[in-house]
């Protein structure tokens, strides 16, 4: 067992997304967004996210019944994810841009929508060419 005065949390193990249809919106994650679907058991549907376990569920309690907070994610090249989700049938809130030039590279975003009114984004980090 850690030291209590070094324990620290790290590693994401699984995140929720609170949705109002829960079908509907695993068809986008798994149909628009071409996320690994791993299991659904009721209104619960899991997506594999690069070894973070992604569940959509309904709100437990009217309290927690809002958007989820941003999930960002990261893809190679982000003018053609956004070209790609476009062709799905994805709207973005904006085309893709810088939002932060790095010593050595510049960070780019683009925000969408899930099916369920969720903020999501694609960002890359663009490495800078060695002058």
């Amino acid at each position: 067992m850690e030291n209590k005065s070094t324990f620290g949390l790290n590693t994401i193990a699984q995140i929720a997304i609170h949705v109002v249809q829960p079908a509907r919106a695993a068809a986008f994650y798994k149909d628009i967004l071409c996320m690994q679907h791993l299991f659904t058991v009721g209104d619960l549907a899991f997506f594999d996210c690069g070894g973070v376990r992604l569940m959509l569920s309904p709100a437990e309690k009217p309290e927690f019944d809002h958007p989820a907070s941003i999930l960002y994610y990261k893809v190679d090249d982000i003018l053609e994810a956004y070209e790609t989700l476009r062709g799905r049938g994805v709207h973005f809130e904006g085309v893709p841009h810088i939002v932060a030039k790095m010593p050595s590279y510049d960070l780019w975003m683009a925000f969408f929508q899930d099916s369920e009114g969720n903020t999501l984004a694609i960002m890359s980090e663009e490495m800078l060419e060695a002058a």
